[in-house]
């Protein structure tokens, strides 16, 4: 499936988490708008607080399990802009997959009137400490998907 494809219809979430953040005067660029890198940078912010929300997922989790989690696929669509002192509210929708992978969709809206900014995708793959890749979703993850239902 290509990109645009999989960008057109929205997956259906089997867990849903909302992050909020505020632009700091930092993350934006000589436009006074939020420099594009930033963007991934909230994604990395909204899985950690849903890692939080949803124990078992957080970073601190897998590696207590002895498994790495590296991002290998990452897509963003900027829709409109955010500047200084914004409130990002970071929509972050886990999307269950059968195969040994993490997906999340991110939608993300400037608080104050709901526009959509940006929205994207990431996967992670499961590897051990090696970084061999995991054929089969670890034990630990499965717990997981079952604790939450999923």
């Amino acid at each position: 499936m290509s990109i645009a494809k999989r960008q057109s219809k929205q997956r259906e979430a089997a867990l849903v988490h909302k992050t909020e953040i505020r632009v700091r005067f930092s993350e934006t660029d000589a436009m006074q708008v939020v420099w594009h890198g930033e963007y991934t940078r909230y994604f990395e912010d909204a899985r950690e607080d849903f890692g939080r929300k949803y124990n078992g997922l957080g970073y601190d989790d897998i590696e207590k399990s002895g498994i790495f989690t590296p991002v290998v696929e990452l897509h963003i669509n900027f829709c409109n802009p955010l500047k200084m002192n914004d409130i990002a509210i970071v929509e972050i929708h886990y999307i269950k997959s059968l195969a040994a992978k993490i997906c999340f969709d991110y939608f993300i809206y400037r608080k104050t009137d709901n526009l959509l900014v940006a929205k994207g995708f990431t996967t992670q793959m499961f590897t051990d400490s090696k970084g061999e890749l995991l054929l089969n979703p670890p034990p630990y993850y499965l717990q997981w998907q079952k604790k939450w239902g999923i």
